[in-house]
């Protein structure tokens, strides 16, 4: 469930909008995300956008599986 949560912050998923995510969406950012939070941001407290400004700052060691999930979760919401 933290990770999950984590998850959503990391794609800027609020409220109304997480329920946009199905279970598959989540399933598919934990496999391909799990490693890249657990190494880049093992410190880091999640909430507030926390994990977020660590990938961020991170980008550069994201492995390329995490950030093409990402990105393509991304593409596929609506605009806010």
């Amino acid at each position: 469930m933290r990770f999950l949560i984590s998850a959503l912050l990391l794609l800027g998923v609020s409220g109304a909008n997480a329920q946009e995510l199905t279970r598959q969406q989540m399933r598919e950012i934990r496999t391909a995300c799990e490693a890249d939070v657990r190494s880049l941001c093992s410190g880091i407290q999640p909430g507030g956008g926390r994990l977020l400004q660590c990938l961020q700052a991170n980008a550069a060691s994201m492995s390329p599986s995490c950030a093409n999930k990402l990105l393509e979760l991304q593409a596929s919401r609506p605009p806010q």
